[in-house]
């Protein structure tokens, strides 16, 4: 399927907003612990698709945290990277749902879920070349339009390739920030991931994303298969990637974060210890 012609009128880097410090990702499993404590996080990020269905109590318990916390949302059904037409059902709610929210960022995955309307329930990668890219950028320019605020776009894990890519994925991914002027989510978990499954140094791939193209960093661990890596949001982030971080920071200098945890979710105590470890670090990095 032809893309039609983008037409750049909204650019992550002319974007406000407030959003600095080191997040969490919000899950339900906290929520009470949230509200009772109110700890001292400096922003959340809540899964789109978790919130946008529905206006009845827990729509409304997130509005009361907005409140007292910045929020960024996250989603995992946009499909960028699909050849199917964007499903304007899905960008309607999403809209309503931003519109009240009023998060300061929204986010989504590089990647593609469904064809012909057939779903995987997976975030795939994509083939990375000029040709995607315009394809992605034409459709990254719809989005962006319609909902009338930038998006960022985030490096996913990958286990498969393509014969038809011919571009590095910090190139691929640069090069659709750039044309079509979306933000990019950066996450240092997915670079050490696929650095070890397709043999590149991480440290490339940090050096080669353009500074003010970067929204924020996710954080999140991964399992060891022996033969490759494969990401989860079920552990603790493993040292390597944490090296990762360290580096970034004298490349970018510091950048908002937060960490996911999907599987087996801990008591909430784990997650600010892992933000902790972030913290810990960036003190020192700056000091």
């Amino acid at each position: 399927q032809q893309s039609t012609p983008f037409f750049m009128s909204i650019d992550f880097t002319t974007f406000s907003h407030n959003l600095s410090g080191h997040g969490l990702g919000l899950r339900s499993d906290h929520i009470p612990e949230i509200l009772q404590t109110r700890p001292a996080v400096d922003w959340f990020e809540v899964i789109t698709e978790n919130y946008m269905h529905n206006r009845g109590e827990y729509f409304e318990t997130l509005l009361k945290l907005r409140e007292d916390y910045p929020i960024v949302t996250h989603g995992v059904s946009l499909s960028i990277g699909s050849t199917d037409p964007l499903d304007v059902d899905y960008l309607r709610l999403m809209k309503e749902y931003i519109d009240i929210l009023q998060p300061e960022m929204i986010s989504d995955h590089m990647c593609w879920n469904h064809v012909s309307h057939q779903y995987s329930h997976d975030l795939l990668p994509l083939p990375m070349n000029q040709e995607v890219v315009t394809h992605i950028a034409n459709r990254v320019d719809q989005v962006q339009n319609y909902l009338k605020r930038p998006i960022l776009l985030e490096n996913v894990s990958s286990y498969v390739g393509y014969k038809d890519t011919n571009m590095f994925e910090w190139e691929f991914l640069t090069e659709i920030a750039k044309k079509s002027g979306c933000g990019i989510l950066l996450d240092l978990n997915n670079i050490y991931v696929n650095s070890f499954n397709f043999g590149f140094d991480g440290k490339d791939f940090v050096q080669g994303i353009p500074t003010d193209k970067i929204g924020y960093l996710h954080f999140g661990g991964h399992d060891d298969k022996t033969d490759y890596l494969f990401d989860t949001h079920g552990k603790p982030m493993k040292n390597e990637a944490w090296e990762l971080y360290r580096y970034f920071l004298t490349i970018h200098g510091p950048r908002p974060t937060t960490f996911e945890w999907d599987m087996d979710i801990p008591p909430f105590h784990v997650l600010l210890e892992q933000r902790a470890i972030a913290m810990e670090i960036e003190k020192n990095a700056v000091a």
